[in-house]
C-alpha cells in the first residue's frame, strides 16, 4: 500500500484497523487538506455496547485525536428493521420505547471516548429515526430505491450468505441496505459527512451508501472499513463461556472486563495492544517481544489500558488490585463479581451446576455440568467432583462468603442475603 501523509490513515494502517478503502489516495489529500467529518452506525438492539464494537469505536477516538470529527449515529431507525450482516435469523423486533432507553444506556459509552460539544472536531451524536421515521414510502421508492437494482443487492454477502445458507430473509431486512445508504447521503446534507467506517461485512452497504451519494447528491464519499476481529485461536472476539463481553458496568463488572483482556492469548497481546489501547508503537513493540512468564506483564498492561478507556483509570486500577490479591496473594480480592443468593435457599441446598450457573461462571446448566464433570470447577478452592452436590450454608466460610471458581482465572462470590 502506498505510504499516506494523513494522521489518522497513518494510524489506521500502522495499528491495523485498515481493511479496505475506496480511493485511499483522494481521500488521503482531502484529510490533508481539511478537516474530514466521518460516521460509524451503531444499532440499539441491547442496552450496552460490547467490545465487538470497540474497533468502530476507537476508529472514531482516533478520528477525533487527529483533528477530525466525528458521528456516532444511533439507529433507533435501522434498529426497527435490523441488519442481516452475519446473520442466520431475523433478529427480535424492539419497541419504540426499548430502543430509546437502549440508546440512553449506549451514550454513557461513547462519552468516555469522545468529547462532544459545538467545536469543529467535538463529536456528534444522532439518531436516524429523525429522517427514517419521517420518509414516505412511495416517495422514497420512486427517489431512492430506483438506484438499486435486486441483481446487484444480491450479490452482497449480508444478503448472500444467508440465502447460501437456505436461511429466510424476510423483506424488512432486505431494506436495511438502502436506509444505511441513505443515512450517509442524509448525514453528507445534514454535517457535511464525507466518510463512513464500518466493519468488513459492512463494505456492500457503504459501497451503495457512496454510488447513492453520486448519484442524487452529486457529492464524492468515502468508505473505510476495518477486520472482523478474531483470536489467535480462531475464536470470535467478545465471546466467552459467560456470555458478551459488555462495556456498561451494570452488565459485566470492571473486574470482569480487565480479567476478560488479562486472560488474552499470547499471540493476540501485541495486535491487541495495538488496536485497543493507545500506548505508543515502539512500547507496544517492546511488550509484544516479551515472552514465556514475563507476556503475563503485557496482558496486565493491555488489561489495564483497555479497562481505563471504557471505565476509567481509579476501576482499572481497583481492578487490577483486586486481581493481584485474588492470583498473587490468595485472598479474596474486593471486586471479585458475585451474586447474593437468599439464606433460605442455602439452608436447604443449591445443586452446584445451578449456583455456578447463577454466579455467572457458566451461561447455561448444561454447560456448569460440563465444568465440573471436567475438573474444572472448585468450591472454596476444592475440587468439586459431582454437579449434583448440593452447596449450602455450612459452605459460608471467611468473610460470611463461598468461593465458586471456573478453572484457574475466574473466580465469583456467594452471599447469603
Amino acid at each position: 500500500m502506498a505510504t499516506v501523509k494523513s494522521e489518522f490513515l497513518n494510524v489506521m494502517t500502522s495499528r491495523g484497523f485498515l481493511q479496505q478503502c475506496t480511493d485511499i489516495g483522494a481521500l488521503d489529500a482531502l484529510m490533508v487538506r481539511e478537516t474530514v467529518t466521518a460516521y460509524n452506525g451503531f444499532d440499539a438492539t441491547a442496552d450496552s455496547l460490547h467490545v465487538g464494537h470497540l474497533v468502530p469505536i476507537m476508529v472514531l477516538r482516533w478520528l477525533q485525536r487527529t483533528g477530525h470529527r466525528p458521528i456516532a449515529l444511533m439507529g433507533g431507525g435501522t434498529t426497527k428493521v435490523g441488519d442481516p450482516s452475519g446473520k442466520d435469523e431475523s433478529r427480535q423486533l424492539l419497541d419504540e420505547a426499548e430502543i430509546a432507553r437502549n440508546i440512553a444506556a449506549i451514550q454513557r459509552t461513547f462519552e468516555r471516548f469522545l468529547t462532544f460539544g459545538d467545536g469543529p472536531t467535538d463529536a456528534i451524536l444522532t439518531n436516524n429515526a429523525d429522517w427514517l421515521d419521517e420518509l414516505r414510502y412511495i416517495a422514497f421508492l420512486r427517489d431512492i430505491g430506483r438506484h438499486f437494482t435486486i441483481n446487484r443487492m444480491l450479490t452482497f454477502d449480508s444478503v448472500k450468505l444467508r440465502l447460501d445458507r437456505e436461511q429466510p430473509l424476510t423483506f424488512l431486512e432486505f431494506n436495511y441496505m438502502i436506509l444505511q445508504a441513505y443515512d450517509f447521503v442524509e448525514l453528507a446534507r445534514r454535517y457535511g459527512c464525507r466518510l463512513q467506517t464500518g466493519g468488513s461485512d459492512q463494505w456492500g452497504n457503504i459501497v451503495s451508501g457512496i454510488d447513492l451519494g453520486r448519484r442524487i447528491a452529486n457529492v464524492e464519499l468515502f468508505g473505510l472499513t476495518c477486520p472482523l476481529i478474531t483470536t489467535a485461536s480462531g475464536a470470535k472476539m467478545g465471546k466467552t463461556a459467560a456470555g458478551a463481553v459488555w462495556l456498561n458496568a451494570e452488565r459485566l463488572s470492571p473486574y470482569q472486563y480487565w480479567q476478560f483482556w488479562r486472560n488474552t492469548e499470547d499471540a493476540d497481546v501485541g495486535r491487541f495492544l495495538r488496536l485497543f489501547t493507545e500506548l505508543p508503537l515502539d512500547e507496544v513493540e517492546r511488550l509484544e517481544r516479551l515472552s514465556g512468564s514475563e507476556i503475563n506483564e503485557a496482558k496486565k498492561i493491555l488489561a489495564f489500558h483497555a479497562t481505563m478507556l471504557v471505565h476509567g483509570k481509579d476501576a482499572a486500577a481497583d481492578a487490577a488490585e483486586t486481581a493481584r490479591k485474588t492470583f498473587e496473594e490468595g485472598t479474596l480480592g474486593d471486586d471479585l463479581p458475585s451474586v447474593a443468593v437468599p439464606a433460605a435457599e442455602l439452608a436447604a441446598g443449591i445443586p452446584a451446576f445451578e449456583l455456578f450457573r447463577r454466579a455467572g461462571l457458566a451461561a447455561s446448566n448444561s454447560e456448569a455440568r460440563r465444568l465440573i464433570k471436567g475438573g474444572g470447577a472448585r468450591v472454596n478452592d476444592a475440587k468439586l467432583d459431582d454437579e449434583t452436590t448440593a452447596i449450602g450454608s455450612d459452605a459460608v466460610g471467611a468473610g460470611g462468603v463461598i468461593k465458586l471458581s471456573a478453572g484457574r482465572k475466574r473466580h465469583a462470590l456467594v452471599k447469603p442475603s
